[in-house]
C-alpha cells in the first residue's frame, strides 16, 4: 500500500506543476510570445543536461549483465510502441498524427518515472530504471523528433543525430562505458540544470493549457492515445515479461515506466516544429491526470 501512495504522490506533483503554469499564464508572467524562449532553453540546454546526467552510473559486471537485458527489453518496447503508433494513427493529418505517434513512443518516464521507482522499489530498481530510459532518450531524439519534420530522409537523419539531446546521449554513453570522471562542480552544475527540466516542462505545458477552453480538452484522439499510453502498452509489457518469467524487479521497473503519461516534450516539440501544440498539451494534461489513477492500480498486479 505504501507503493500505491508513493505513486499517487508523484502524479499529484506533476498536476500541481501544470497548475503553476496555468497561474503563470493568467498572471501574464509567461505568455505565448515569451513561451518559445523557455521551450528553446528546455530543448537545447536543460533536457540535454538531464539526459547526460542519467548516464552517471558506476556499474559492476553483474549489474551490467542484468542492465543489458533491461536495455534490450526497453528497445523492444520502444520499437513496439513506434510500430503501434504508425499503424493506429496513419490516417490522421500531420498536425495530430505526429503528436499521436510521438506520444505512443515517448512517455514521461524520465521525470515522473525515475523518482517514482526510487521511492517505491529502492536503489537497485533505480539503477535499472536509469538504464531502461536510455532507449526512450534515443528514440526521442531520433525516430521521435523525425515525426515532427517533413524533410527528406537525409535531412531527418542529420537533424536527429546532431541535435543537442542525441549528442548528450552519445557523450553520456562514452562517459559511462569508459568510466570518465568529471570535476564535482561540473557534475553538480549539469545535474542542477537537468533537474529543472521536468518542473519547467510541466509549467510550460500548463501555460498552453491556460489558453484552451476546458470543454475542448476532451476529444477522441486524446483519449485514444491516453488508453494506449496508460493501459494497453504497460499491460502488454507486464503479461509478456511475466510469461517469460523475467526478474520481478525488472518487471516492476518496465511496467511502471511504460505506464507513465505522455511525455511533456510532446507539446514542446509540437510548438517548435509547427504541429498542433494545443492538441499535444491536451494529451499531456489528460494522460497525466488519469495516470494518477491507472499507475497505482497497475502496481497492485506487480
Amino acid at each position: 500500500m505504501q507503493n500505491f501512495y508513493s505513486m499517487v504522490n508523484i502524479q499529484a506533483i506533476l498536476f500541481i506543476y501544470l497548475l503553476v503554469g496555468v497561474y503563470a499564464n493568467k498572471r501574464k508572467i509567461i505568455n505565448s510570445k515569451t513561451r518559445q524562449s523557455y521551450i528553446d532553453f528546455i530543448i537545447q540546454i536543460a533536457l540535454p543536461c538531464m539526459i547526460f546526467n542519467s548516464f552517471n552510473q558506476d556499474i559492476s559486471i553483474e549489474q551490467l549483465k542484468y542492465a543489458s537485458i533491461i536495455l534490450v527489453v526497453s528497445f523492444l518496447i520502444c520499437l513496439f510502441s513506434m510500430l503501434l503508433g504508425k499503424v493506429l494513427y496513419r490516417k490522421y493529418p500531420f498536425e495530430k498524427r505526429s503528436i499521436l505517434q510521438y506520444g505512443a513512443i515517448i512517455s514521461n518516464a524520465g521525470f515522473a518515472g525515475l523518482p517514482l521507482v526510487a521511492a517505491a522499489y529502492g536503489e537497485l530498481a533505480l539503477f535499472y530504471a536509469s538504464v531502461f530510459v536510455i532507449p526512450n532518450r534515443i528514440f526521442l531524439w531520433s525516430a521521435g523528433i523525425s515525426l515532427f519534420t517533413e524533410a527528406d530522409r537525409k535531412t531527418k537523419i542529420k537533424s536527429a543525430l546532431l541535435n543537442p539531446g542525441m549528442i548528450a546521449v552519445g557523450l553520456g554513453l562514452i562517459k559511462m562505458l569508459l568510466g570518465i570522471q568529471l570535476h564535482p562542480s561540473v557534475v553538480s552544475v549539469i545535474k542542477n540544470i537537468g533537474d529543472c527540466t521536468g518542473p519547467l516542462s510541466m509549467i510550460i505545458v500548463g501555460t498552453i493549457l491556460a489558453e484552451i477552453s476546458i470543454k475542448n480538452v476532451f476529444e477522441k484522439g486524446v483519449f485514444n492515445l491516453t488508453f494506449i499510453r496508460l493501459i494497453l502498452i504497460p499491460v502488454v509489457v507486464m503479461v509478456s515479461m511475466k510469461l517469460l518469467q523475467m526478474d520481478p524487479t525488472a518487471i516492476k521497473v518496465a511496467v511502471v515506466l511504460t505506464a507513465m503519461p505522455v511525455g511533456t516534450t510532446t507539446a514542446l516539440l509540437a510548438q517548435k516544429y509547427g504541429a498542433d501544440y494545443t492538441f499535444g498539451s491536451k494529451c499531456v494534461f489528460v494522460s497525466t491526470v488519469l495516470s494518477m489513477i491507472t499507475v497505482p492500480i497497475l502496481t497492485i498486479f506487480l
